[in-house]
């Protein structure tokens, strides 16, 4: 028989990991996690360890797989500050809902607060953040084994229903740690929800159906999702209404020629009657937050009659100040149910007509502007987001990265991911570590800033990095979305405290973690170095691309301004 650790609540909660349908779980070193590292390890085959030393981009690696595998994955520290690294990555997994399983060593609480090392308050440090928190005592007594898993199961099943996310599992190890045994573990219990999966009634859809006729103008706004063949479709019927208009945005994973999916860059041409005239009575959100300023405004200011928002949430999320109904489905079940009540009800409307026409000039415009737009970050994006493979996975940055990405729209590639959740940059590079690590056999191309990579640069060596993984650095002098924003960009001590330029040696970064290493720094250059950049396979690359700062910004600016520019 092969030795285990003797802690029994450790091997509990590896079983019941597997038993709940964790794959995969992102360690940390450490030595009041031994015991949990031990029976973690002897799941076999069961589970797959990821041993990452820095618990921050250790934590985002994990929400990059479980983003992309769309599966709970697991993140192991020992006692102390470890568990306070894993806060940014544990808030974006709770608002993208995604199921992270926090488990943190600990000492017992007889030692908290007695100057012991590795000692704080570790019970609830993230309650703030995670859907369910459960502290395991100690004890190795029969009653605080039951105990141990019944809150494990709890917790896990709580991680995966309704509105997903992380949940936060700490376990109280005594010492000695190293106690080994060949004793089997009595058999676990394994608690299973049965789920309900009805919908709407025939009377509710049609009464809905109703509800939304034209002459009733229907918005319907997509926040970030993951790719759903079934809920696009859906969607796609919808937008063949008359009076319906589908808004989506570059991580909404929604293609379809009739959806508007560059936000920003049509309601930038819109004129005052126009505004009036485009505002929707009915508003149906659906997926997490919109990154587009300009339609939080827009809809914040002609407010529409109602707004739904779809989705198997717990919270009332209000971003417009109109809401009037949570319908608590999952988006794919509900719009497939609501494009069938709709197509009766086909009335006159030349709603998504007139949103068209409006699409269709915003897109010349935006085409035209970037054919004269100086080098500049704009012309780097124009040269890049063409170029990327449709069959790549993509990840974009916050800040300017994502933001530019937005302008473009139109674009399908496999999926399209950013950390939205709370819009941080600090974890942008190890997500996509572990989103593609995640995704196998296709590559991931991170998009970031060069503010943004410096965050966790140093997760470029960790062991899980393959030739799947590629990264663009667009090299802007520093915090570029500063320069434009207009709370920041008349600041006379702008520069100083917002855009300070990190000192990034790319080149020798590459060397140093082998890696493929291309640079550009104009628009030739740039296109004859991504295509030697997408061609590699060998191992992961990096593609630097410097722009000039002020310009930058300046050339971003009079986009927003095109219409009047261009005529």
């Amino acid at each position: 028989m092969k030795e285990n650790t003797a802690n029994e609540v450790s091997r509990i909660l590896a079983e019941l990991l597997v038993s709940h349908g964790v794959k995969r779980v992102v360690t940390s070193p450490g030595s009041r996690n031994a015991p949990l590292l031990v029976a973690l390890s002897n799941m076999d085959d069961s589970l797959e360890l990821l041993p990452v030393i820095d618990e921050r981009s250790a934590a985002f690696i994990a929400l990059g797989i479980a983003s992309v595998s769309n599966e709970p994955v697991a993140i192991v520290c020992t006692s102390g500050t470890a568990l306070l690294n894993y806060a940014p990555a544990v808030a974006e997994a709770y608002y993208r809902q995604i199921p992270l399983i926090v488990i943190s060593a600990d000492r017992p609480a007889a030692w908290i607060d007695q100057d012991d090392s590795q000692t704080l308050h570790q019970p609830g440090a993230l309650a703030n953040f995670t859907k369910r928190n459960c502290n395991i005592p100690a004890s190795a007594d029969d009653e605080n084994l039951w105990f141990a898993n019944r809150v494990i199961n709890d917790a896990l099943l709580y991680a995966v229903t309704g509105r997903r996310g992380p949940v936060h599992i700490n376990v109280q190890l005594s010492e000695p740690l190293d106690r080994m045994t060949t004793e089997p573990l009595s058999p676990q219990r394994v608690i299973t929800d049965v789920l309900p999966t009805s919908g709407l009634t025939v009377a509710e859809s049609r009464a809905l159906g109703r509800e939304l006729a034209s002459p009733a103008k229907v918005m319907i706004l997509a926040g970030f999702l993951s790719p759903d063949p079934a809920l696009n479709r859906s969607l796609r019927k919808l937008s063949e209404l008359p009076n319906v208009v589908v808004l989506c945005e570059t991580i909404s994973n929604l293609h379809s020629p009739s959806f508007i999916s560059s936000i920003d860059s049509v309601l930038s041409v819109m004129d005052e009657r126009q505004r009036v005239d485009f505002a929707p009575d009915v508003v149906i959100t659906l997926g997490g937050a919109v990154v587009s300023r300009y339609i939080k405004q827009y809809l914040r200011k002609y407010m529409p009659r109602e707004h739904w928002h779809v989705g198997m949430t717990d919270i009332t999320v209000d971003c417009f100040r109109a809401l009037t109904r949570r319908v608590l489905l999952p988006p794919e079940q509900f719009f497939r149910q609501l494009a069938s009540a709709m197509q009766p009800h086909r009335q006159p409307s030349d709603y998504a007509h007139k949103w068209a026409i409006l699409s269709d000039r915003a897109f010349s415009l935006h085409q035209a502007y970037v054919a004269k737009a100086p080098w500049s970050d704009l012309k780097a994006f124009g040269v890049i987001i063409p170029a990327i493979p449709r069959r790549w996975n993509v990840q974009y940055s916050n800040g300017t990265s994502i933001r530019y990405a937005q302008l473009f729209g139109r674009h399908d590639y496999h999926r399209c991911d950013c950390n939205r959740g709370v819009s941080g940059i600090d974890g942008s590079t190890s997500t996509a570590v572990g989103a593609s690590v995640a995704a196998a056999g296709t590559v991931t191309l991170l998009v970031t800033g060069d503010v943004s990579a410096a965050y966790d640069i140093g997760v470029l060596g960790v062991h899980c990095l393959t030739p799947r993984f590629k990264m663009i650095v667009i090299r802007n002098g520093g915090g570029g979305i500063f320069r434009f924003i207009g709370s920041t960009r008349s600041m006379s001590v702008r520069e100083p405290l917002l855009c300070v330029e990190p000192n990034l040696p790319l080149r020798q970064l590459a060397d140093g973690y082998g890696m493929a290493y291309y640079e550009a720094d104009s628009e030739n250059s740039l296109r004859e170095a991504f295509a030697r950049f997408a061609a590699e396979s060998s191992r992961p690359a990096i593609l630097s691309v410097s722009t000039p700062e002020e310009l930058s910004a300046e050339v971003l600016i009079g986009y927003f301004r095109r219409a009047e520019l261009l005529g």
